[in-house]
């Protein structure tokens, strides 16, 4: 009997596998149990559940009804081997397929603000939503840390344009409000897609990785941005990035771009903010999210730090000799750097060996170190930077969780409020009451505002309205070489001749 019930589930593996993914199997094997049932055939009622057991797919297509949200890094390989058969089953019928990756923007801010409950079930939402916009065939894969993998089942004919819309309308799917208990999450997404034709070669690991790279490009150009894989992409690898920091680091690799920021009363420039990047030899450049991993595991991010303030001086100096009128640089500063006894003493020797005023530095400060931070060394060096004439930006603001007296403790200056509380705020009243309460907060204790991540003229317009004193982001302007921002500087400054005054919603 025990020979025979292996020989059966041996023999019927391929078949099962294909009918596993058919919706009328279920009617059949519905069908089949109450057959033996009324037959009395225990045999077949015993092996119907094991054959499911040993051969029910591990992977889902969308029309599956099985949870897909229960994912872990498995879902890697998993989806690895599924290319492979799908590539296979698309060459011999002569098809066409692609995967595509999708990246919840900034979801470790997400993690950080609401929870891992939380989070895992904005990416419950958004595969829900990925499952209806897409065919019942087509398969996902929860890669973990919101990030998505998508298997397009195999058609006669499908090409990059067709690819590029789908993506961009999965983006536009995954970008809808997500109502959270008594509050609503805005989210955007970056997409990164390979044809099968396209991969370097015919592997699963290969088009994954193409994948991959793709969307760490799109990420790069982010948020919101979707890339195509060439030839040129290239992937992660951070063994081979610790492995250069250090010649990176005395070379000079480590560069700063420079976002503007603006006044919504006059339009008049009001500052920059030095966004670090690595001009990688043969990579080109590298973002942050690709190095600073990398950075504080291995204990550089002061050395960083150091180039990152030496970059936002020589930028000021630059301005200057041009006669460029550019208030303030903000420049961010690490936990690590803020633990660094003689950090104010080494600002203090970089200004003056630069001739810089300490009112043209601006330090930020992640608003996750101050509402965490019980480090007498760190607030010694706050308030040391402050006594120096220093100002202090309290960054991603809305995230942390800083209480009222960690903000005069750490004597802020201006509150940067996170992009996550501006986004559609130009369409959603929650929105405009979650910052008109920072706004009126920031009045009381004096603090100047900034938001960040402006995208839209709409967003910008309604921020003046609610007395938001300073904005930046995309729909500003995106972050730019040292030697472009002259150019940038001369058009805007051309722009704000007699520029309109914009008033302030009251009451």
């Amino acid at each position: 009997m025990q020979t025979h019930l292996k020989a059966l589930l041996r023999n019927a593996k391929p078949a099962l596998l294909q009918a596993s993914r058919w919706p009328q199997s279920v009617a059949f094997l519905a069908a089949s149990v109450l057959a033996a049932y009324w037959l009395g055939a225990a045999a077949i009622l015993l092996a119907i559940p094991l054959i499911l057991l040993a051969f029910y797919p591990s992977h889902r297509t969308v029309g599956d009804t099985v949870d897909l949200r229960a994912r872990d890094d498995g879902d890697i390989n998993l989806m690895r081997g599924e290319l492979d058969r799908v590539l296979v089953h698309a060459r011999k019928k002569s098809f066409q397929t692609a995967c595509l990756a999708i990246q919840i923007d900034d979801f470790e801010t997400l993690f950080n603000r609401y929870g891992r409950a939380t989070a895992d079930m904005i990416t419950s939402r958004c595969l829900d939503r990925l499952a209806r916009a897409l065919r019942s065939s087509d398969q996902l894969f929860n890669l973990s840390n919101g990030q998505i993998g998508i298997l397009l089942a195999p058609v006669r004919q499908f090409g990059l344009e067709p690819a590029l819309e789908l993506a961009e309308r999965l983006q536009s799917t995954v970008g809808e409000p997500i109502s959270l208990n008594s509050t609503t999450a805005y989210i955007s997404a970056s997409v990164g897609l390979c044809l099968d034709g396209h991969a370097p070669n015919s592997s699963g690991k290969s088009l994954f990785d193409a994948t991959i790279a793709a969307l760490g490009d799109a990420c790069r150009h982010g948020p919101s941005t979707v890339r195509a894989y060439s030839r040129g992409m290239r992937g992660t690898a951070p063994h081979r990035i610790a492995d250069e920091l250090e010649k990176a680091l005395e070379s000079g690799q480590f560069v700063s771009w420079f976002q503007p920021q603006i006044s919504t009363d006059t339009g008049q420039i009001s500052g920059f903010e030095a966004l670090a990047r690595w001009v990688h030899p043969r990579a080109g450049l590298m973002m942050p999210a690709e190095f600073l991993p990398v950075l504080a595991s291995t204990g550089r991010l002061e050395q960083l730090g150091d180039a990152m303030l030496r970059n936002a001086l020589k930028a000021i100096q630059t301005w200057d000799n041009i006669g460029f009128d550019i208030p303030h640089v903000g420049v961010n500063f690490s936990p690590d750097e803020l633990r660094n006894p003689y950090l104010a003493e080494k600002i203090e020797w970089e200004l003056d060996r630069c001739n810089v005023a300490p009112k043209r530095l601006a330090v930020e400060i992640l608003e996750t170190v101050v509402a965490t931070s019980h480090d007498d060394t760190i607030t010694r060096n706050i308030n040391a930077l402050t006594e120096m004439g220093c100002m202090i930006d309290l960054d991603d603001f809305g995230t942390g969780h800083a209480s009222i007296s960690s903000v005069r403790r750490f004597a802020v200056h201006r509150l940067k409020i996170d992009r996550s509380f501006v986004m559609n705020v130009d369409r959603d009243v929650e929105q405009q009451r979650m910052i008109s309460a920072i706004l009126s907060m920031a009045e009381r204790l004096g603090l100047e505002t900034l938001a960040e991540g402006v995208e839209s003229a709409g967003e910008h317009t309604i921020l003046a309205q609610l007395g938001c004193a300073h904005v930046q982001g995309y729909g500003i302007a995106r972050p730019m070489p040292l030697d472009e921002t002259a150019d940038w500087i001369i058009t805007h400054q051309a722009k704000v001749h007699a520029p309109p005054v914009i008033g302030r919603i009251t009451g």
